[in-house]
């Protein structure tokens, strides 16, 4: 089987920066290119991670609750933004999925539970504290992903 015939499903990770919708048009071109499946996925960051840092006002599981419908209403907001893009670009079926835990290893273990062809994502998401704290999403989904991921500077590429 060729590569080209091999790209079936396509895992987008989106984060809700300025970049996001620049990857996520890349992304439907590639998977509309090829007839595939897009399934856009934001992960909400645990509070694991904090536990030594602060004692929030509310318990951890509501705000936790809370930033999970708050991330389910933005991706379908997002979703619906870029659903006629997809569609005049080819793409077979648009999914979208919010996931909650490391960010890196939720997109790997989602690209495995939809057997996902290829993951097509930004190099470059929020920055600061958070990039320093936890290292570079991208790095990590490159170094244990089950499939191909193609990785866009859109700062160099989609402008």
């Amino acid at each position: 089987m060729s590569f080209i015939h091999a790209i079936q499903k396509v895992v987008t990770p989106v984060d809700f920066s300025d970049n996001s919708r620049l990857i996520a048009e890349s992304s439907a071109y590639l998977a509309g290119k090829f007839g595939a499946s897009m399934h856009l996925v934001f992960v909400v960051q645990n509070f694991d991670d904090y536990s030594g840092f602060f004692v929030p006002q509310m318990t951890l599981p509501t705000l936790e609750g809370e930033l999970v419908e708050s991330a389910e209403a933005k991706m379908a907001s997002f979703r619906g933004e870029i659903a006629e893009l997809c569609t005049s670009q080819g793409v077979k079926e648009l999914h979208y999925k919010v996931l909650m835990g490391d960010v890196g290893e939720q997109i790997v273990g989602y690209a495995a539970e939809v057997d996902a062809d290829l993951i097509v994502m930004g190099t470059h998401g929020y920055k600061g504290l958070e990039k320093i704290m936890f290292g570079s999403v991208a790095d990590k989904v490159v170094r244990s992903a089950p499939c191909p991921v193609l990785t866009i500077n859109p700062y160099t590429c989609c402008k």
